[in-house]
C-alpha cells in the first residue's frame, strides 16, 4: 500500500469530557475537535473558540432539524446528515446565516434499524439532491456494526466514496482506526484513545 502524500485528520471526540480536560490538547495546538451535542457545544466551545480561531468543531451526533441553526453558528463540519428533511433545513438555514458548513452524508451501510443514515441504493439520488439544494458535500461517513469485521464496511465506503467522486471519508475510532487507515479514512474520529475512557 502505497501512503505516500496520505495524512488523516485526527478528530479529538470531547463529547461528555469538561474543557479543562480538553485544554491541554488545544494548548499543544491541535485544532480539530468532535462533539455529538449542540447543546453541549454551545455551553463548552463559544468562548474557546474566539479565543482560538484556528479550532474546527465537528458535529459527529445525530443533529435534530430544530437545532440546526444553532448547529450551524458552532461547527465547522457535520458528519451525520442522515435524510432529506435535515438536508433541506441546512439548505435554507445557511442561507438566511450565510454561514455554509462542510457535510458528510451518513451511510448506514449494515442497514441496521437502529442507526441512522442513508441506504447505500439510495447515495446517489441522495447526494444528487443535497448538490441541487448548495450543499458542501466533501465525503461520505459509516459507523460499522458493532462485532463484525469493519475491513467489509470499510472497503465497501471506499468504493461508495469514489463513485460519487467525493475526496473525504469520515470513518474509524478509537477501536477500529487503524482499519480504517488501510482503506484511506481522511477523518478519524478518537475519543478514548486520546481522553482516557469516559464515566
Amino acid at each position: 500500500m502505497n501512503f505516500t502524500n496520505y495524512n488523516p485528520k485526527i478528530i479529538a471526540i470531547s463529547k461528555t469530557f469538561k474543557i479543562d480536560h480538553i485544554l491541554p490538547l488545544i494548548q499543544y495546538g491541535h485544532c480539530d475537535f468532535g462533539e455529538s451535542k449542540v447543546q453541549e457545544a454551545l455551553e463548552k466551545w463559544v468562548n474557546i473558540k474566539n479565543e482560538n480561531k484556528d479550532i474546527k468543531l465537528h458535529l459527529v451526533g445525530r443533529l435534530q432539524t430544530n437545532k440546526v441553526k444553532s448547529a450551524l453558528n458552532i461547527f465547522e463540519y457535520i458528519h451525520s446528515l442522515d435524510n432529506l428533511k435535515l438536508a433541506e433545513k441546512i439548505a435554507n438555514e445557511q442561507k438566511k446565516i450565510n454561514i455554509k458548513p462542510k457535510i458528510f452524508i451518513q451511510i448506514n451501510l449494515g442497514e441496521e434499524g437502529q442507526k441512522s443514515g442513508i441506504s447505500k441504493n439510495n447515495i446517489n439520488d441522495f447526494y444528487k439532491s443535497c448538490i441541487d439544494m448548495d450543499l458542501d458535500i466533501i465525503g461520505t461517513m459509516c459507523l460499522p456494526p458493532q462485532g463484525k469485521n469493519p475491513n467489509i464496511y470499510f472497503s465497501e465506503m471506499k468504493k461508495l466514496n469514489e463513485s460519487i467522486n467525493l475526496n473525504e471519508i469520515s470513518m474509524g475510532m478509537s477501536n477500529d482506526y487503524l482499519n480504517a487507515i488501510e482503506y484511506y479514512s481522511t477523518y478519524l474520529r478518537i475519543g478514548s484513545k486520546i481522553f482516557g475512557e469516559r464515566n
